[in-house]
């Protein structure tokens, strides 16, 4: 039970940081990939959805994320 509500708080706290267009969000997987989330990124149930530069939609499980990187532009 306490790995669900883990879960859920690291959820909603994403969820708070992902609305602020002013921070670089770089996300690191599970699997070594490293992600730096663009300004149009958003939450969408479990999975951070966010637009590549060709304008493919890009979607990152929150069960793959191992750490986030928060940095103040």
């Amino acid at each position: 039970m306490k790995k669900k509500a883990k879960k859920n708080d690291f959820k909603v706290l994403l969820e708070k940081y992902i609305d602020i267009k002013g921070l670089d969000i770089i996300v690191f997987l599970s699997d070594g990939n490293r992600i730096e989330l663009d300004k149009s990124r958003k939450l969408v149930k479990n999975s951070i959805i966010m637009t590549d530069s060709n304008k493919k939609e890009i979607r990152i499980p929150l069960s793959t994320i191992r750490s986030v990187d928060l940095y103040a532009a």
